[in-house]
């Protein structure tokens, strides 16, 4: 018996579906052609040079910056500069204690106050932030084999999914908006490009991938509109952040197709677990049973599904919700009603995103086992090995 490779696509259905795909493909090779950073676009956002410092001396009170009745509530922080051309220098600058808990041997980030050196007693460094440079490294490789360890060869592949998602988003898509691109346009077509390399890269090229790609492209073609829809219709402007402030104040940026951007590039963070999940399992209800017809397979992978769409949209929700638990908290210090609150852009914005998203889900469900179903039925029985059971 043969154990040569065929190419499993060949009924005119599963050739459709292919086809489909292919021309997702050359739409994301021409998207991100045409948005593509002309790397010409002059920031007008001043650049903080800072150094690195290490902390070696932390004295309460003895600010010149406050009252003296308010002294006990600053630190007279001293550190010895690491980089630059002050190297080995000590500088010291206030802190104020209750913001920072600053120790001996911190390492920190500070920068040129700007006053004059031969100004008497001006201190020559400001505080800017914390050094974490080492502890993200160490966590960064604990994650990673952690990953290795537990899922190896597939761990490795989603390793590689999380490097390309994280190029696409700095390389392209955060470049293009800066560099004068529609937001929204980038947002859609990073995603694309996001979907269709982690996907296969991680899941291999099988009938599993493509049904999951295409129902993840659909879905997320139909959360686009509704966002545009509901941004729209809320009268939500995008200033609901000091960052978004700023940008406004240094470039012609859109924050509304900004915040749109962010809800199409969030959702695919969770589209395509349910999406793979979902081929996956009409996969596997078919290759166990291949008398299983296409309507058979859409109404047994579907019931699967309403506990995945159960589960994923409280995940959703929560991380919405944890990220904006300080307004939150404010709010209620405020005393301040719920469905006050809740009318706020600040509160507003983020349940737009969650109620978008979470529609953007709900239908990636019988769209992609729809797509999964349909497919199975389409290909042989031996092209759906190795595609189930992965989430």
């Amino acid at each position: 018996m043969s154990t040569r490779w065929r190419w499993p696509y060949r009924a005119p259905g599963a050739v459709a579906l292919v086809a489909l795909l292919g021309a997702l493909v050359l739409l994301t090779i021409f998207g991100v052609i045409a948005l593509w950073p002309s790397g010409t676009t002059e920031s007008s956002v001043p650049r903080l040079d800072t150094v690195r410092a290490e902390v070696v001396a932390v004295q309460a009170g003895g600010c010149r910056a406050v009252l003296p009745e308010e002294s006990d509530n600053c630190l007279r922080v001293t550190v010895l500069i690491e980089e630059g051309e002050r190297s080995g220098e000590e500088a010291s600058f206030d802190l104020a204690a209750a913001a920072f808990d600053v120790s001996v041997g911190d390492s920190v980030r500070v920068t040129p106050s700007g006053a004059p050196a031969d100004l008497a007693g001006a201190d020559q460094f400001q505080f800017v932030d914390f050094e974490r440079q080492t502890p993200l490294i160490w966590l960064s490789i604990a994650f990673a084999l952690l990953v290795v360890l537990t899922a190896r060869l597939k761990g490795l592949r989603a390793l590689g999914g999380l490097v390309l998602s994280v190029a696409v988003a700095v390389g392209f898509v955060v470049p293009a908006i800066v560099d004068g691109s529609a937001p929204v346009a980038v947002a859609f077509i990073g995603a694309l490009a996001i979907m269709l390399g982690t996907i296969p890269l991680t899941h291999g090229i099988g009938p599993r991938a493509v049904a999951a790609c295409i129902g993840t492209s659909v879905a997320l073609v139909i959360t686009l509109g509704i966002a545009v829809f509901a941004v729209d219709a809320a009268h939500i402007t995008g200033f609901d952040s000091d960052e978004a402030t700023l940008l406004a104040a240094t470039g012609d940026l859109d924050l509304q197709g900004l915040l749109i951007a962010g809800i199409v590039i969030a959702t695919l963070g969770v589209l395509d677990d349910l999406t793979v999940s979902q081929a996956s399992t009409v996969m596997a209800l078919r290759a166990a049973n291949p008398s299983l017809g296409g309507r058979d397979l859409f109404r047994r992978g579907l019931g699967v599904g309403h506990d995945h769409i159960a589960a994923t949209v409280n995940t959703l929700v929560l991380a919405y919700v944890g990220a904006s638990l300080p307004t939150l908290i404010v709010f209620a210090i405020g005393d301040t009603s719920i469905a006050e609150a809740a009318t706020s852009e600040v509160v507003a914005a983020p349940i737009v995103a969650t109620l978008v998203g979470s529609i953007g889900l709900i239908l990636a469900a019988p769209l992609t086992t729809a797509a999964a179903a349909y497919l199975a039925t389409q290909v042989p029985d031996d092209a759906l090995e190795g595609s189930a059971h992965a989430h």
